[in-house]
């Protein structure tokens, strides 16, 4: 993988150029059968399905050109600042931006209908330009999976970056890397027992864009 630069909201940011691992000139969304569950404790989950997107540099190519990212402002303490990544969200309503997006979302809502019970039906996206964008410790715990199970599906394309998940009351922390077509589903009690977070990390990475599938009235 080669990283160049460029300029992006008036920030030098890394340029993804093709993955060696990758060579699909188009993207193929493949079976979820090789999905592998991790068991964090009793009652929540991480599935992972490595590579699961082929052409995942030309998925990545696609979205990074077409979708509205958008920088936000966020109050913290006295202070107004920059959110460390840029974002662009997608209602139940909204069409998505790449049809491999609605193809995932599909394939997803099938292969766990049996323990979801119900659809994924949005789609937030995040832009990880470099190391120095991230997010912090949280769950999504935002409307029903405050003190509901439910599942967060997350496709990963562009160079991959660590996921860290930690018990809410403490302990060991699990990291995980994501990237290049890689699928990373959170399910059981995760969102309510466990936080998670993209740290920023002073080693040189290529940008990655996440895209968080969930279900209605959860964010």
């Amino acid at each position: 993988m080669d990283i160049r630069s460029n300029r992006v909201y008036g920030r030098t940011v890394s340029v993804l150029q093709g993955s060696l691992l990758d060579l699909a000139d188009e993207v193929i969304v493949h079976p979820l059968g090789a999905v592998r569950r991790t068991q964090l404790d009793d009652t929540a989950w991480v599935d992972l399905r490595p590579g699961w997107i082929g052409g995942a540099d030309e998925l990545y190519a696609a979205l990074r050109r077409d979708v509205p990212w958008h920088a936000e402002r966020r109050q913290m303490y006295d202070s107004v600042v920059d959110v460390p990544r840029l974002q662009c969200f997608y209602g139940a309503e909204d069409p998505l931006p790449h049809p491999a997006l609605a193809e995932c979302r599909d394939a997803l809502s099938r292969y766990y209908d049996i323990e979801l019970g119900e659809p994924f039906v949005t789609a937030g996206l995040c832009l990880y330009r470099d190391g120095q964008d991230s997010v912090a410790w949280h769950g999504d715990r935002i409307g029903r999976s405050r003190d509901q199970d439910t599942m967060v599906a997350i496709v990963s394309v562009g160079a991959p970056r660590d996921l860290v998940l930690r018990p809410r009351g403490g302990g060991s922390s699990v990291r995980l890397a994501a990237g290049h077509g890689d699928l990373l589903v959170m399910g059981g009690s995760c969102q309510r027992t466990w936080d998670h977070c993209v740290p920023k990390t002073t080693k040189v990475v290529g940008p990655r864009i996440s895209v968080q599938f969930r279900v209605a009235g959860v964010r």
